[in-house]
């Protein structure tokens, strides 16, 4: 038997409190997963917000379509 396996170990302690608790309240948001990505340290410093990496992003998007819809 390993230390953890005490039940004594594995008790909720009394001084936790989860009575104002909601169950599952961040479930959905979980489900939903993120995207994250990380940058360069020289990219990073042109776009300090993640407002102005998606600004980017979105005008690199329209204008590659633009180009594409008249090739």
């Amino acid at each position: 038997m390993s230390k953890n396996d005490n039940a004594e170990n594995t008790r909720m302690r009394d001084e936790y409190d989860f009575s104002g608790g909601v169950r599952g309240k961040y479930a959905e948001r979980f489900k939903q997963g993120s995207n994250v990505v990380v940058l360069d340290p020289d990219v990073a410093a042109e776009f300090p917000t993640r407002e102005s990496v998606n600004k980017a992003l979105r005008v690199y998007l329209a204008r590659r379509k633009a180009e594409e819809g008249a090739a």
